[in-house]
């Protein structure tokens, strides 16, 4: 009794232990009927020993039997069917990730490396073997992940295929006549699908996949505020005609800032940031000038230079409050 996975590196085919896990291999060809694993991920791959799958909340602490899918939840969990004579011995070991003791549901791993029963044989239970496949399961091994096991590209199980099935459905089977969408990631997860590289985007090192990643979060964060209006767009960037002064000696003016950066071209606007209370100075500044060289000219000249006995520090400004200010008064 077989099962066909199409997943996104490749197709596997899984035989069933059907006669001594009767009730398992019943769950997984009704799981599979119901299309159920149909858009889910590999969401936990343990390069050298496991690849994990089977949950469509995407988050490794979700899904039901095909019995809680009949019954509701008091059926979402079914018990262990472990037995001496199948083990963890070999590489494409397929296995329930059950949550506890009798706490089966719909999460099942696949082992990646030969000898792993010293952990495993006597707590999950075992319920088929990869038969064909195994160069895809090599591939989904090889995939970029986290110390946690969270892979940085998105493998999914695409369609099941039931081969061949013994058992009758269960009254109440939901059997869906097309493929369903799958359940959208996390908010905020925005992880490329790995069909969707380009060229030898495979290739390229994880600090560089973990680069790019960053970057995608971080367009995501600008498009959130955005959203909030806390952002004019999220291509907004900081003026790179202003620079930002700190380190101030509490005495120091705008008026004399003014002065003292001015050589290096005209000043737009110089402002000493204050507490709005009070209106001690906060010993920081924004200086605007009229052209990105001369911001440029006053970055490399003064920084670290004595002002008023303090020696000040001055960057590019990292703010787009002028921008969101401009924004605001154009609406």
């Amino acid at each position: 009794m077989s099962v066909l996975l199409e997943t996104t590196l490749g197709d596997m085919v899984v035989d069933l232990e059907v006669d001594l896990c009767p009730e398992t291999s019943k769950n997984f060809l009704k799981l599979c009927k119901a299309k159920y694993y149909n858009g889910v991920i590999f969401h936990n791959i343990q390069k050298g020993h496991s690849v994990q799958t089977g949950d469509p909340s995407h988050t490794g602490r979700g899904g039901s039997s095909a019995f809680g899918l009949c019954y509701g939840d008091q059926a979402r969990f079914f018990p262990d069917e472990i037995h001496p004579t199948l083990n963890h011995a070999h590489r494409g070991t397929v296995s329930m990730a059950s949550l506890g003791k009798n706490r089966n549901a719909s999460q099942f791993f696949i082992t990646t490396a030969d000898g792993l029963g010293a952990g495993l044989d006597g707590k999950r239970t075992v319920f088929g073997r990869v038969a064909e496949g195994l160069d895809t399961l090599g591939r989904i091994d090889e995939v970029l992940a986290e110390k946690d096991g969270r892979p940085l590209q998105i493998v999914r199980i695409h369609h099941t295929i039931i081969l061949d099935d013994p058992f009758p459905d269960p009254s109440g089977l939901p059997v869906p006549k097309d493929s369903p969408l799958p359940k959208p990631l996390p908010k905020g997860d925005i992880r490329l699908e790995a069909d969707e590289l380009e060229g030898d985007e495979e290739d390229k090192p994880k600090e560089v996949i973990e680069e790019e990643l960053e970057e995608k979060k971080a367009e995501a964060r600008a498009e959130v505020l955005t959203i909030l209006g806390d952002l004019p767009s999220k291509d907004a960037r900081p003026e790179r005609n202003v620079v930002f002064v700190c380190k101030l000696n509490p005495l120091t003016t705008s008026e004399a800032l003014e002065v003292i950066f001015g050589r290096f071209g005209t000043i737009k606007s110089c402002e000493v940031i204050r507490d709005w209370k009070t209106g001690d100075s906060l010993q920081y500044a924004f200086i605007e000038f009229s052209s990105e060289k001369e911001a440029s000219a006053a970055y490399f000249k003064m920084d670290n230079v004595l002002v008023d006995d303090r020696r000040i520090h001055v960057d590019f400004s990292q703010s787009v409050a002028k921008l969101m200010k401009k924004h605001r008064l154009e609406e």
